[in-house]
């Protein structure tokens, strides 16, 4: 009997699939508090899952104009394909966390210009991010957390954690291509394109400027006053070859803009994801193009990369030197 219940066993392991791995959600768990939008007024959208902790819970961050997962109104939201590729290499639904500090994106709709305006500035979306990690931490019991961010999420990261004197809070973070230098869109030459108001409004007083559009912006200068403080481990991961946001080059469908900043001098912002400091890793991708289907940029395909979901799950289980 034993041997004809193990050959059913077996039988039924070859006819039926494979159980699928875990997939990230679109919700918060059962229990987890309602977060309003200190900015828009609605509550915060994003997902966590219930159950047992025994990894350091990962927080999510997208970037500017950006979601946690694909909305009627953003098809990118590729924060979501990170945390798949987390759940399906040994993190648990109630270890990975993300939060949409903008909502659905759709009030763009509207007017194109909030893109680089006050509601998606860095500043006013600290109280976002400072609600919810302490929320995640009430929720799962853990003492603290791993933050991953891509582009305005790994500066959000940065700024809370400096305003709220928060490093003992982050065990990890991760800067996925962040603007930790400044933006190139933000220059008043009229070939600086990302200034027309369809194209987001990024103009040298458009809030988001105020806080990028130079490496010596008041914002800057405060969060580089020292840029990795422990017990906090840094990974920062950026391209090295092109990204629209900081390269005066093509990326995708983006045609270059002038190497200026906000003021119209001269400026190189190649280099603005690097994280200068000690206990942090930089390190430089290329080609990171072609794992964006939608514009073929390197700065939005470096999120969606198989390469960045190594070094990020790598750093964040400890397999990394940390600088």
């Amino acid at each position: 009997m034993r041997r004809l219940a193990a050959l059913a066993v077996l039988l039924t392991a070859l006819v039926l699939p494979a159980s699928s791995a875990a997939a990230a959600g679109t919700t918060f768990p059962p229990g987890f508090p309602t977060i309003l939008d200190a900015s828009l007024g609605t509550p915060v959208i994003g997902f966590g899952g219930s159950g047992r902790v025994n990894r350091t819970p990962v927080i999510l961050l997208h970037g500017n104009n950006d979601t946690p997962y694909p909305t009627v109104c953003n098809p990118f939201g590729d924060v979501q394909a990170l945390a798949d590729h987390l759940l399906a290499n040994g993190y648990a639904p109630s270890e990975v966390w993300a939060l949409g500090y903008q909502g659905d994106q759709c009030d763009l709709l509207a007017d194109q210009t909030r893109r680089s305006g006050p509601a998606h500035s860095t500043v006013a979306n600290v109280p976002d991010l400072r609600r919810f990690v302490h929320a995640v931490l009430a929720y799962t019991g853990a003492k603290r957390v791993d933050i991953v961010g891509h582009s305005l999420g790994g500066t959000l990261a940065r700024e809370w954690m400096r305003q709220d004197h928060a490093h003992h809070l982050v065990e990890h973070l991760v800067a996925i291509d962040s603007p930790n230098h400044g933006i190139v869109n933000c220059s008043p030459n009229p070939l600086n394109y990302f200034q027309l108001p369809a194209l987001g409004g990024f103009t040298p007083d458009s809030a988001v400027c105020r806080e990028y559009g130079a490496a010596d912006t008041p914002f800057l200068e405060a969060l580089n006053k020292k840029e990795t403080r422990g017990p906090t481990q840094y990974l920062a991961i950026r391209n090295a070859d092109t990204s629209f946001v900081y390269f005066s080059a093509v990326d995708g469908i983006f045609a270059p803009v002038p190497a200026e900043d906000r003021t119209g001098a001269p400026h190189d912002f190649s280099g603005s994801a690097v994280l200068d400091g000690n206990r942090v890793e930089n390190v430089d991708l290329t080609g990171q193009g072609r794992y964006d289907a939608i514009l073929g940029s390197a700065h939005l395909g470096i999120l969606n990369s198989p390469e960045t979901w190594a070094l990020a799950t790598d750093f964040l289980k400890g397999g990394h030197g940390h600088g």
